[in-house]
């Protein structure tokens, strides 16, 4: 084992070394930076400023500075800074101060997930500050707890679905705690977006007007990673101004960072390598070296994958480190995983594979070089993985291994555009109806609707309170509206899905419950025989019960196969709101009806791709009301650049997949978020038509995106089809692993010329 030189020198190794010769396609050294310090305006109090510097923060960094006097000013923030810059003391300081100060103010924390709520708990009673009461509250805190949180809590700790369904329901409960309320901190904003997002800015507008029915008005602070619009989603969340905090002042020590491509297996099919041996290699490189190295993998299999080929590497090569090398995934035990971090701290443990879930869930100084085994979806996830090596100031290395993905591969070839790139904007829709009406009957049996109501809801809620007064679900009464419903509409209410109906999927064979599904998808994700994707496990729908929303499903984690559904599509224009000139073709947005029925499903082997069987299907059709960005191009057009009538269906078939595979770059989304329809000719454009529409009702805003950056995203996508090596198609431009036609009719060819027909003449 080496043990001279760092991170970046066994990287400079890896690039130098014959046998991967052509792999390191970028390489880019992001240089150390010195830490910004500032002071508030006020001084901090003499005890808070004592208890800082014995945590060894004897001042704040510039963004800690600013963030702690706009909240003290009564101001609303985002603080969108890097990885380990110390976001948490934003809001920590001023909760802390006025403990300290003995003021009776509460705090309330929302967190997207338990684990980090228990991280913030541990942060917040490490201060080790006399009456400072900070409790979670979340699905498993006992009755008593709760009540105890109620009496006597003054920093509260949950979750969106906590806020949403245990506390402004029974806010006279929590009446002496949310009229002293002062801070709302809502963390890992960049969380936040597409319909979970839509649905929590109005959790987040119904505690506003709990809160103004008590007489207080809490500052709300955000913190994010790093995305294109931070302040704007921020104050769309909240419905408030916000300003956005993002001159980062902590200190960085330099990092290396490598794009590494595959070799390619077969011109032809574009093949490429595996992902998981190539990763192993880079893995066992670090670990033989002594850095120790954390790599993201996509899949639970993948974490395990990635850990065995390492294990058997080193076996040859330095038999002595072969049980230095661990995967660390969903599944494990509470105690499983506290042993994983415990070697990793103690310096036992050199490599650990782990998956994209868990990428939050690891916190260690010394973490030498982080591996991405594939691109894992946006810059800010990216960037967020990185960040988890080099957090005690050394010279850290990163390792991007691109994927298949259309996206992994615009990078694989656009490398610098990861350092160059504005992140992309995460966005939601609150004004979706299919979000309002639900959200609206909740406020209305929280307090009686008023006009002046319209400040939180904006002009949905009219359409909205006629809806509910038609469905006898609202009364009015003294010039107010009434809740009269015969049960709280909260539980009906999924946060995270497009729908008022859920589908829980349920391990019965442990009798738990893996997740929900929304009615609008559970056809296509979670139909029977369905291989299932939850948190890197593997599951197979035994059984789907539409009357009683359920599907029973089983552990599959050792199965080598994947599922395909086979879909029937048809797509109705319900709404032009507008249409421009483009290229040769005209792009439009607005309203449309998706009818989706699925009729059978593919088992394929996900070591060789082949079919196993084909299954029909008994399914009833469903239709989806939603928005979309479609392209049109004159028949006529194509003729011209040798597309002939029997090539536009697969022209316009392989543009549509392209298209969707790269519109991750322009919205914080991802392809299972969008959907697509495709025709040689539709009835409202009469001409080939591309559809690209979003995937749950209503929609979430992504078709807007899409619409608004139409250039960059259609050349980007002409660029990387065209760039491809393989002959016909392949995943890295043309084929699409959720695709209701199983990849049957693309032309990869004929959809260059369509994309350059629309892109038009470079300027």
């Amino acid at each position: 084992m080496d043990s001279c030189g760092d991170a970046c020198d066994t990287l400079d190794a890896l690039a130098a070394d014959p046998r991967f010769a052509g792999r390191v396609v970028f390489r880019e050294r992001l240089p150390a930076r010195p830490a910004r310090h500032a002071e508030p305006t006020e001084p901090l109090h003499p005890e808070v400023a004592a208890r800082l510097a014995s945590r060894g923060a004897e001042r704040l960094y510039t963004h800690q500075a600013r963030a702690v006097d706009v909240l003290r000013a009564g101001g609303h923030a985002v603080v969108a800074t890097g990885t380990a810059s110390g976001k948490s003391l934003c809001y920590q300081v001023p909760i802390v101060e006025s403990v300290v100060a003995g003021r009776p103010d509460t705090a309330l924390l929302v967190f997207p997930t338990k684990a980090l709520a228990q991280d913030q708990l541990r942060a917040l009673r490490s201060w080790l500050v006399p009456g400072l009461k900070a409790v979670t509250y979340d699905g498993d805190t006992p009755p008593d707890d709760r009540a105890w949180a109620r009496r006597n809590a003054n920093v509260l700790l949950t979750n969106p679905e906590m806020l949403h369904l245990g506390i402004l329901p029974s806010h006279r409960r929590w009446a002496t705690f949310l009229m002293r309320l002062r801070w709302v901190v809502v963390d890992e904003l960049h969380t936040l977006r597409g319909i979970f997002g839509s649905h929590v800015a109005h959790v987040l507008r119904r505690l506003r007007r709990v809160c103004d029915h008590y007489g207080a008005h809490p500052s709300f602070c955000f913190a994010s990673a790093t995305i294109g619009n931070p302040a704007e989603l921020a104050a769309t969340l909240c419905g408030l101004p916000v300003e956005a905090v993002d001159d980062d002042g902590s200190p960085r020590g330099e990092r290396c960072f490598a794009c590494w491509q595959r070799p390619l297996l077969d011109a032809h099919s574009g093949a490429r390598v595996s992902a998981n041996l190539e990763t192993a290699r880079i893995l066992g490189r670090f670990v033989r070296d002594g850095r120790q190295t954390l790599a993201f993998t996509r899949s639970r299999k993948g974490a395990e994958l990635v850990a065995s080929h390492t294990r058997r590497l080193l076996a040859d090569e330095a038999p002595e480190l072969a049980d230095r090398v661990a995967s660390y995934r969903a599944g494990y035990l509470p105690e499983e995983r506290r042993t994983l971090e415990r070697d990793l701290t103690s310096g036992r443990l050199l490599g650990v594979a782990a998956t994209t879930a868990l990428e939050l869930g690891i916190d260690v100084g010394g973490l030498d070089a982080a591996i991405l085994n594939g691109f894992p979806g946006t810059l800010a996830s990216l960037w967020q993985q990185v960040g988890r090596a080099g957090r005690g100031g050394q010279r850290a290395a990163a390792v991007l291994v691109a994927g298949d993905d259309q996206l992994d591969q615009w990078y694989a070839t656009h490398p610098a555009e990861l350092f160059g790139r504005r992140p992309e904007a995460a966005v939601v829709n609150p004004d979706n109806p299919f979000v309002v009406r639900p959200q609206v009957a909740c406020a209305a049996h929280e307090l009686p609707l008023t006009p002046d109501d319209g400040a939180y809801f904006g002009d949905s809620l009219d359409d909205a309170v006629r809806d509910l007064v038609l469905d006898e679900r609202l009364k009015p009464r003294a010039g107010r509206m009434h809740w009269t419903g015969r049960r709280p509409p909260a539980p009906e209410v999924g946060l995270r899905t497009g729908s008022s109906v859920e589908y829980r999927l349920v391990d019965r064979s442990r009798d738990r419950t893996v997740g929900p599904v929304d009615a609008a998808r559970v056809f296509q994700v979670a139909h029977p025989g369905a291989v299932y994707l939850h948190q890197g496990r593997q599951y197979r729908v035994e059984h789907l019960d539409t009357e009683v929303h359920l599907a029973s499903v089983v552990e599959a984690d050792d199965a080598d196969e994947y599922t395909q559904p086979r879909e029937e599509t048809d797509i109705v224009v319900t709404a032009e709101d507008r249409a421009v000139a483009f290229g040769a073709g005209r792009a439009h947005l607005g309203s449309v009806e998706v009818t989706s029925h699925v009729v059978a499903y593919q088992r394929r082997r996900v070591s060789t791709n082949e079919v196993v069987e084909v299954v029909e299907l008994d399914l009833p059709p469903r239709t989806l009301p939603t928005r979309a960005c479609w392209y049109s191009v004159p028949a006529e057009t194509l003729a011209g650049a040798g597309v002939t009538a029997h090539r536009v269906l697969g022209a316009v078939h392989a543009a549509e997949h392209g298209l969707i595979g790269l519109l991750p770059l322009f919205a914080i989304c991802d392809r299972w978020d969008v959907g697509g329809v495709s025709m040689a000719l539709h009835p409202h454009t009469g001409e080939p038509t591309i559809f690209v529409y979003d995937g749950y009702p209503g929609g979430a805003g992504i078709a807007e995106l899409a619409f608004a950056d139409l250039d960059r995203h259609v050349r980007a996508t002409l660029q990387l089809v065209s760039a491809c090596p393989c002959d016909d198609g392949c995943p890295s431009c043309v084929q699409s692993p959720k695709c209701g036609n199983w990849n049957e009719y693309l032309d990869k060819e004929a959809a260059v010329f369509l994309l350059g027909a629309l892109a038009g003449p470079v300027a």
